[in-house]
């Protein structure tokens, strides 16, 4: 499956027409987005129904510029736009895992709760391959490195060892757009705002 990864759009026109274009001509079959498509959710309905509009089925979190709510609300108006936030969708052999919002905390309660029934969800669909995408990354990759330090999170990294899903798409540092790494044998990858295409 060939997928169109990006995050971070923060309402820039420039990215978003990127995004389109490398759709048009790599034909995904489907489009991942990690949040932070609006700034504080600044024309956050406009740029859902842009993205709908290049008719693949979208696979979105919120970022911590959206609200869960909002977000769940707005892409509930279109077909074609599947809200993964404590969720999951499963799209041919791909089976999607999603939280979204924070971004900012090291160990995330709510995730770990979450995380009990994306367990339980990743069990009852043996033999798909697993996609995580989530805002924030995890602790301790190219991916959340500041400064040099550390600054993803613990709980999302603990899930990904345990059950190394094929990819972890996230975002939420803007300075490791582009970046890639692994947690064993999983490939976690940061798209940034301007597009990356993936097979998985």
């Amino acid at each position: 499956m060939k997928l169109l990864v990006f995050t971070d759009t923060h309402n820039s026109r420039k990215a978003l027409k990127n995004v389109a274009a490398l759709c048009r001509k790599q034909e995904p079959d489907a489009i991942v987005c990690c949040g932070d498509i609006s700034i504080f959710e600044m024309n956050l309905g406009k740029t859902i129904r842009f993205l709908a509009g290049l008719k693949k089925p979208l696979i979105i979190v919120n970022g911590n510029h959206e609200g869960e709510r909002s977000m769940a609300k707005l892409c509930r108006r279109v077909p074609n736009a599947h809200f993964v936030h404590d969720s999951n969708e499963i799209i041919g052999d791909v089976l999607f895992l999603g939280y979204g919002g924070d971004g900012f905390s090291v160990i995330d309660p709510a995730f770990v709760k979450v995380s009990k029934s994306l367990e339980r969800i990743i069990k009852a669909n043996r033999g798909k391959k697993v996609v995580l995408v989530t805002h924030a990354p995890p602790y301790g990759t190219r991916l959340d490195k500041v400064f040099g330090s550390h600054s993803g999170n613990k709980s999302i990294r603990k899930f990904v060892e345990r059950w190394q899903p094929a990819y972890h798409f996230c975002g939420h540092i803007h300075e490791n757009s582009g970046k890639q790494d692994r947690i064993g044998k999983t490939i976690v990858v940061n798209a940034g705002p301007f597009g990356k295409m993936v097979k998985v």
